[in-house]
């Protein structure tokens, strides 16, 4: 069966849908694209320039004028991917605390969104691509070729950001409270909120390995269309 040419990853945080997309992405040969380092990127340039996250005009602009670059790891560090915020490597600032508390608020506006969809499409529209997001298969992507939904309960994403943190010598309180919190932001906002497309083939990957979410996941891509 043909690769599908364009693939959307939706769910919500701590999913593991950067780890598996990017690994699905190089198995297939097709570019990988986070579009949630996206936001959060721009919600260090932000944070930089002291805006308010509820600042929807001067975050809107800021959308439209920062340079946001996503490619492979420059480090071997852990990274599954390299961040580049108008040149500087911001891979490991965007998960610090400060980001988490804010990206939710900044994507939430109608301008970033529209900034950044953009800039998502034109990305799809040059080649094959896995693309992990929140909004990809029901707003950036509605025509891709496949729809995964990947998800798992929040006391197994909580658990898998405490490990992710311990293993970068950090630690921190009241995660599983940051997770529900940003479900609820990202499930509730007025723009382009999380939710499976129609289309879209559910995942869940409580208690499985990274390798056997993984391939659950390929064998939901390579299923004939709906």
């Amino acid at each position: 069966m043909a690769t599908p040419r364009t693939i959307a990853i939706d769910g919500p945080a701590g999913a593991g849908k950067s780890t598996i997309g990017a690994l699905l992405a190089e198995r297939l040969g097709s570019l990988f694209l986070d579009t949630g380092a996206m936001y959060r990127a721009l919600a260090v340039a932000a944070e930089r320039r002291g805006i308010d996250p509820d600042d929807a005009d001067r975050l809107t602009a800021l959308a439209r004028d920062v340079r946001i670059v996503i490619g492979p790891p420059t480090v071997r560090d852990g990274r599954t991917y390299t961040v580049l915020l108008d040149g500087s490597d911001v891979t490991w600032e965007i998960r610090s605390p400060a980001i988490d508390g804010i990206v939710s608020l900044v994507a939430r506006v109608a301008g970033v969104r529209e900034a950044m969809v953009e800039q998502q499409q034109a990305i799809a529209a040059k080649g094959r691509v896995v693309m992990v997001g929140r909004d990809i298969g029901t707003v950036v992507l509605p025509n891709a070729d496949r729809k995964i939904f990947l998800t798992a309960s929040a006391a197994e994403r909580a658990r898998r950001r405490e490990e992710e943190l311990a293993l970068r010598g950090q630690a921190r309180p009241q995660v599983l409270q940051e997770i529900l919190r940003r479900d609820m932001l990202d499930s509730t906002r007025e723009v382009a909120p999380l939710r499976p497309a129609d289309d879209a083939v559910t995942v869940e990957t409580d208690g499985l390995t990274v390798g056997e979410a993984l391939e659950k996941v390929h064998a939901a891509v390579m299923l004939p269309a709906r």
